[in-house]
């Protein structure tokens, strides 16, 4: 197992749409491209132990900050500091055309899934396949009132906290103590220690960070406007529109927050080809928890797509 303080050295930066996006690369220049998206709350150290492997592989790996974490900056003080999904996405697309990368694999979980599934129904030309936790991400935002089971509700608690200025005053003050809370019901099964936490912290002084959170949950629960920059594309990604690109879904039969599904209650949601996989032992912090599981699929996909297109997996 690599060392649990291995950090993921040295960033890059590049000037894609609104943000300055720091990120980590690591293998091939001319290797089939893949990023990977981290989640809320993470940071791109979950990938720790899966960028070196997709790199011996032979991918162009790329980790990119996300919006409001590390030092993934706005390049404009004006630019609303919203978190909703559409947004998320759309930073995706930005970063690939600032690399000048006409098409990816895109994985993720949390957050970092829902930007691979948005971007994947907005930009199916652009991307390759997916790899998403939990499989379909996009949120129904006008289906958001509709409550879940008391034990699910539990686990969701930040969802509600945030809504409120006492919940902004809190992530403010306790952005490392709520995420050590968020981690432990998410993964009850992961043994992470305080270092491990500490270095994932260190994202979540970003200047931007508290705004850009606050805003993802409030927008989710419908309990905020989004930025008119993205109204087009919320209102696509309101149809709840199917994943037209090859994925490859993966749950964590340890997930303390959400549970593991079979994949034919959601297979409408996918019209590409599919495969689900259920990892045993992972939790939410699924790339973290199980590397390997997390590399394999994303060679996986890589596969898949090119046995639609008949072309080389490695370069897909």
């Amino acid at each position: 197992m690599t060392g649990a303080l291995e950090r993921m050295e040295p960033l890059h930066h590049a000037t894609a749409g609104d943000l300055d996006v720091a990120y980590y690369e690591s293998g091939p220049a001319d290797g089939p491209p893949v990023l990977l998206l981290h989640g809320f709350p993470y940071d791109i150290h979950s990938y720790v132990e899966v960028a070196p492997r997709l790199a011996r592989a032979g991918f162009r790996v790329i980790v990119p900050y996300l919006r409001g974490h590390g030092p993934t900056s706005f390049r404009d003080r004006a630019t609303p500091r919203t978190g909703q999904q559409a947004a998320l996405a759309r930073d995706v697309v930005d970063l690939m055309d600032a690399l000048g990368i006409d098409r990816a694999v895109l994985a993720g979980y949390d957050w970092g899934g829902r930007a691979a599934c948005a971007a994947a129904v907005l930009w199916p030309e652009r991307v390759t396949g997916i790899v998403s936790v939990n499989g379909y991400l996009i949120q129904d935002i006008r289906g958001s009132l509709h409550p879940l089971r008391p034990d699910l509700e539990a686990g969701f608690w930040y969802f509600f906290y945030f809504l409120t200025e006492r919940g902004r005053a809190g992530l403010t003050a306790n952005r490392r103590a709520i995420a050590e809370v968020v981690w432990r019901r998410n993964s009850p099964a992961w043994r992470f220690d305080d270092a491990e936490l500490d270095r994932a912290a260190a994202a979540f002084e970003n200047p931007d960070y508290v705004d850009v959170v606050i805003h993802s949950y409030r927008h989710r629960l419908n309990h905020a406007d989004g930025a008119p920059a993205y109204l087009r594309l919320e209102a696509e990604l309101a149809k709840l529109p199917p994943i037209p690109v090859p994925a490859v879904t993966l749950d964590g039969l340890a997930d303390g927050n959400f549970p593991a599904t079979d994949a034919a209650a959601s297979a409408a949601r996918f019209t590409g080809p599919r495969r689900h996989h259920r990892v045993p032992d992972a939790g939410h912090n699924l790339p973290r928890e199980a590397p390997q599981a997390f590399a394999d699929a994303v060679v996986e996909v890589a596969r898949l797509a090119a046995s639609v297109t008949g072309g080389d997996p490695a370069r897909s």
